[in-house]
């Protein structure tokens, strides 16, 4: 007979670690929750399902299973409760919570919302709202965002504003937002970038240019950036970065000319390069 003690398969083995303590860090009392007739019917069992304990998963299966008892709970003086009430209640019931003192609450109204709604959280005072405000809000209502002071925000706004209005965002203090502005951003404003101060900017602007206008960029300070002309360029442009002072790029524009060369066969002149 094996000493081994038996698997626990009961609910409490789940979490069994994690205290079964209210959000005031006092022992739950099942006689004082309005619920407590739940659980002669198993639809609330303290250390799995309970709406007054302190841990988010629990109040969280709780709320899976009664969902109808979310609207119930949307005042709860816990603001885990609160948001994750907000996250299972109708939607016509959240207006109350885009004004909740705690961000964890209007995180969850952010994702729930209507666009009339959602647009009042533009300028919430915590950026992960207005993070998640950016990734929802409609195209009309990106605008407005284009100067928040979060640089995230910034990027997301980047990322799904209409292409004609990239242009206001190429100057942008930040370069992860103006690296997504790179990215999409099409002519001639994507030419406006070639001088752009960082040069990973320079780099994609070098993949994306035009390559009659890659000349501008063979002489570039950052190598990498000469690097990436050098495997778009041809004719004079190309010869040049055939004797860049880095190994790199030469090597790299001598692959690109021997791929010329086999596109076009003998007629180097084609495809630009030096001849005699």
């Amino acid at each position: 007979m094996s000493d081994r003690p038996p698997p626990r398969t009961t609910a409490l083995a789940e979490w069994a670690d994690i205290p079964l303590v209210d959000w005031q860090g006092q022992a739950i009392d099942c006689t004082a929750c309005p619920h407590q007739s739940l659980r002669t019917t198993g639809g609330g069992e303290p250390g799995r399902s309970c709406v007054q304990d302190a841990y988010a998963r629990r109040i969280d299966r709780f709320f899976r299973q009664h969902p109808a008892l979310a609207a119930e709970h949307l005042a709860d003086p816990y603001f885990e409760v609160r948001a994750i009430a907000a996250r299972y209640t109708d939607v016509f019931r959240l207006a109350p919570l885009m004004n909740d003192p705690d961000e964890t609450v209007r995180l969850q109204v952010a994702l729930r919302v209507p666009q009339r709604l959602l647009i009042r959280l533009r300028d919430d005072p915590h950026r992960e709202v207005r993070i998640r405000v950016a990734w929802r809000l409609g195209e009309g209502g990106l605008p407005a965002m284009l100067r928040d002071p979060d640089y995230e925000v910034r990027k997301i706004v980047a990322r799904r504003l209409p292409e004609a209005l990239l242009p206001l965002l190429i100057g942008d203090a930040d370069v992860q937002v103006r690296l997504e502005v790179a990215r999409r951003v099409v002519m001639p404003a994507l030419w406006r970038m070639v001088e752009d101060g960082a040069p990973e900017v320079r780099r994609v602007v070098a993949e994306r240019l035009p390559a009659p206008l890659l000349g501008s960029l063979a002489a570039d300070e950052d190598w990498l950036v000469r690097w990436t002309v050098a495997g778009r360029a041809s004719g004079p442009v190309l010869a040049r970065l055939l004797d860049d002072p880095e190994s790199e790029v030469r090597e790299h524009a001598a692959e690109r000319q021997r791929a010329l060369a086999r596109e076009h066969g003998p007629d180097l002149h084609l495809a630009g390069a030096p001849h005699g």
